[in-house]
C-alpha cells in the first residue's frame, strides 16, 4: 500500500513538473511573439539599401559600413555593440518582423551563421550604398545591388527545399512569408545626383528616362521573386532625400528647408512606382504588392516632429561637419547628442531608431494613405 501510494505521488509529480515545463515553454514563445498557427509570419525576406542592412556590409570590402561604434549603441540584441545596422537601434525591417510574431532577427545572408534553421525566420539581404541599378553606389567600392540580392534568394529558396522539402517549402515562403523591399534612395543620392559621377548619366538620360529606366529593372526583379514563389509584397517608395541632414548641410540650406530637385526626382518616382505595383497586382496570380507611402510618412516626421516628441529633424544625432552634422557619417570620432530618442535622424542620412519605431507602426497597422491596399498586420494573416 505504501509502496503503490508513493508510485501515485511520483506519477503525480512526474505530470505536475511536466505541466509547468510545457506552460513555460509556452510563455515564452509568447513573449518572444513565437506564432505557428496559419496566420503567423514564416520567414522576413528584407531587400534594399542601408535603411534595412543589419549587417551584409560588415562582410564586403566597402566604404560603407556601420560596424564601429557608436552604431547600435540601442540595439539590445547585441548589448549596444554594433552589428553594421546604420541606426542607433532597430531598423524598421526589425521591428516589423517582432511585431509580426517573428522569432528572430532576419539573419544577414553574408552571415557565416547564416544556415541551416537559422534561415526559418528570415534573411536580410539588404546592403548599404545598394540600388536597382547595377551602377548605383559604385563610390563604396562594393555593395549588393538589388539584382545580385535578388541572385542570393534564389541561392536561399533551394536551400529552403532541403530544409523542409519542396512542398512544405514552398507552401512557407508563398503563403506565411514577407518579401519586403526598401530600395530606390541611393538610385538619386549617389547615381544620378552625386557630382561628378553622374555627369555621363544625365547627359545622356533625362529624368524622366532615368525614372522609367530604374522601374523597368525593378519591374524584373519583383517578377523574378515571384518566379522563386514569394507572394507577399511590401515596397517603400523613397523618402524626402531632399530634407536629410546630409542634403541641408552640403546645399546650405536653412533649417526648414530641403533641396527641391531631390524632392521632386523622389516624387516622380514614387508615383510611377505606385502604377507598377497596381499592375503587377493585376498581372501576377495570386501576389499581393503593398505600396508603403514612406515619403508622407517620413515628411509628416519632418515637418511636425514636436507632436512626435522629438527636439530636431534636421541635426544628426551623430555625425560631424555643418551646422546639421550631416557631412562625416557616423563613427567613433563623431559628436553624439545625449538625447537619441529626442532626434529624428540618427545620422547624416538614417533615421533614429525612435523614428523607426513610429515609421514601422503606421506601416503595420495604419490606413490606405499609407499603405495599401492593406496594411502588414493584415498581408501577414492574408
Amino acid at each position: 500500500m505504501a509502496s503503490s501510494s508513493r508510485r501515485d505521488m511520483d506519477m503525480s509529480l512526474f505530470f505536475f513538473f511536466s505541466f509547468l515545463l510545457t506552460l513555460t515553454a509556452l510563455v515564452e514563445a509568447a513573449g518572444r511573439g513565437v506564432n505557428n498557427n496559419n496566420g503567423g509570419l514564416g520567414a522576413s525576406f528584407i531587400f534594399g539599401d542601408s535603411l534595412v542592412d543589419a549587417g551584409n556590409n560588415n562582410y564586403l570590402p566597402t566604404l560603407s559600413r556601420a560596424n564601429m561604434k557608436p552604431n547600435g549603441i540601442d540595439f539590445k540584441a547585441s548589448g549596444g555593440n554594433p552589428t553594421g545596422r546604420f541606426t542607433n537601434g532597430r531598423t524598421i525591417g526589425d521591428i516589423v518582423g517582432e511585431e509580426l510574431g517573428s522569432a528572430n532577427y532576419a539573419i544577414p545572408f553574408l552571415a557565416p551563421n547564416a544556415t541551416g534553421k537559422a534561415l526559418l525566420a528570415g534573411v536580410n539581404y539588404a546592403s548599404g550604398g545598394g540600388g536597382i541599378m547595377n551602377a548605383t553606389g559604385r563610390i563604396f567600392v562594393n555593395r549588393l545591388g538589388m539584382d545580385v540580392q535578388v541572385d542570393f534568394f534564389n541561392t536561399t529558396r533551394k536551400q529552403f527545399d532541403d530544409l523542409l522539402g519542396k512542398e512544405k517549402a514552398k507552401d512557407y515562403i508563398s503563403k506565411k512569408s514577407i518579401f519586403s523591399i526598401t530600395i530606390g534612395a541611393n538610385d538619386f543620392l549617389n547615381n544620378y545626383l552625386f557630382p561628378l559621377l553622374s555627369v555621363g548619366t544625365r547627359l545622356t538620360q533625362t529624368p524622366d528616362n532615368f525614372i522609367d529606366d530604374m522601374l523597368d529593372h525593378l519591374r524584373d526583379q519583383l517578377t523574378r521573386l515571384y518566379q522563386l514563389d514569394a507572394r507577399k509584397f511590401v515596397i517603400g517608395n523613397v523618402g524626402p532625400i531632399g530634407c536629410i541632414p546630409y542634403q541641408k548641410t552640403i546645399n546650405q540650406l536653412n533649417e526648414n528647408e530641403c533641396v527641391d530637385l531631390a524632392n521632386k526626382l523622389a516624387n516622380q518616382y514614387n508615383i510611377k512606382l505606385k502604377s507598377l505595383l497596381e499592375d503587377l497586382n493585376k498581372k501576377l496570380p495570386g501576389a499581393m504588392f503593398v505600396h508603403a507611402n514612406v515619403y508622407d510618412l517620413v515628411m509628416e516626421l519632418i515637418t511636425n516632429y514636436k507632436q512626435y516628441g522629438f527636439k530636431t529633424a534636421t541635426k544628426a544625432c551623430c555625425g560631424n561637419g555643418g551646422q546639421f552634422a550631416g557631412i562625416i557619417p557616423c563613427g567613433p570620432t563623431s559628436s553624439m547628442c545625449e538625447e537619441r530618442d529626442k532626434y529624428v535622424f540618427w545620422d547624416p542620412y538614417h533615421p533614429s531608431e525612435a523614428a523607426n519605431v513610429i515609421i514601422a507602426n503606421q506601416l503595420l497597422y495604419g490606413d490606405v494613405k499609407v499603405i495599401s491596399p492593406v496594411n502588414l498586420s493584415k498581408l501577414r494573416d492574408m
